[in-house]
């Protein structure tokens, strides 16, 4: 059996509970995956499981409507109904006379459903597809929406078990901190979707190539493009960011290039107006092995393009 679900999404095996009298869907759902890629934990009755779950909360939730002593939907209800467990995702399993009336979607919380007579490969896809969905969903940076940490690491050792070249350049918004502090963080996250959106748009006109835009978090992005199209890339960057941030300051502070506010150790001083820091780590020949690398590297830039007050990039590219 092909390993697509552990190799290409997963760095942990993945748990399920199963609430089903249904004895040969158990033996089929068991049957899809070895059981260190995804192990499957039966329960015939709703209330036991239900107990289990919210002490050991499983990955995925599978609940067939034969249930006897509660119906699918009020098992997906109630486990949603606990904020705690609202991304837990939840796949029913209904029959064909249970889809006879429309459902109220609304009114039942659940992420996914099978219909039988069952497709084993339909189920799996399925699955697996809601497996990636909820991933996306809780790694997606609540701000922006772009990806968040998990997948900018998979997408860098993607790439790097690959063989294939690229460039990573990591984002770095200058002076955010006191504009924050003296604007307030409402107008502060309008710059970091303005951030967002300068970037996306710039990595988005590159067409026909691979391109990735991610938030690792706060005032921190990251792109990956090809090498040879990476240094006109930060030009692009640093020109739009430097044409637009001027104007989310009040006219005073904008006509007078700096703001006053206070440091991280609480001392009032004059910053300059925000600028955008550049590091981009270039990987040829296979030089970097592990994403760790290629953030390690990327530290040593970014506090090298730091000490220029100004907008500003610096691209490694040493070779193996």
């Amino acid at each position: 059996m092909t390993r697509t679900l552990e190799d290409s999404l997963f760095n942990r095996k993945q748990t399920a509970f199963l609430l089903s009298p249904d004895k040969s869907f158990a033996e089929m759902l068991k049957g899809l995956w070895p059981p260190d890629v995804i192990e499957f934990t039966v329960f015939e009755n709703g209330g036991r499981a239900i107990e289990h779950l919210f002490n050991e909360p499983p990955d995925l939730l599978v609940v067939d409507n034969r249930l006897a002593d509660i119906s699918g939907r009020e098992v997906a209800n109630l486990v949603k109904s606990e904020n705690v467990y609202r991304q837990l995702p939840v796949i029913m399993c209904v029959d064909p006379k249970d889809m006879e009336e429309p459902w109220n979607w609304n009114q039942v919380e659940v992420d996914d459903f099978l219909v039988r007579p069952l497709n084993p490969s339909e189920v799996r896809d399925r699955v697996n597809l809601t497996l990636c969905r909820a991933m996306r969903a809780l790694d997606a940076n609540p701000l922006s929406k772009l990806p968040g940490n998990t997948s900018i690491i998979q997408r860098i050792q993607q790439l790097i078990d690959s063989g294939d070249d690229f460039a990573l350049a990591y984002c770095d918004l200058d002076y955010f901190k006191s504009y924050n502090d003296k604007y307030g963080f409402s107008r502060g996250d309008e710059i970091l979707m303005m951030s967002a959106r300068l970037i996306v748009n710039t990595i988005r006109s590159y067409q026909g190539v691979h391109s990735f835009v991610g938030h690792v978090g706060g005032d921190d992005f990251v792109f990956i493009l090809p090498p040879e199209l990476v240094e006109d890339a930060c030009k692009r960057i640093i020109q739009s960011f430097d044409d637009i941030v001027p104007h989310f300051y009040d006219p005073e502070d904008r006509k007078r290039g700096n703001i006053t506010s206070v440091d991280r150790e609480g001392n009032t001083k004059v910053f300059p107006l925000m600028a955008i820091s550049l590091a981009v780590v270039v990987n040829t020949d296979r030089r970097i092995t592990h994403y760790g690398e290629v953030s390690s590297i990327a530290m040593g830039l970014k506090k090298k393009a730091k000490e220029d007050p100004r907008s500003s990039y610096v691209i490694d590219r040493r070779k193996a």
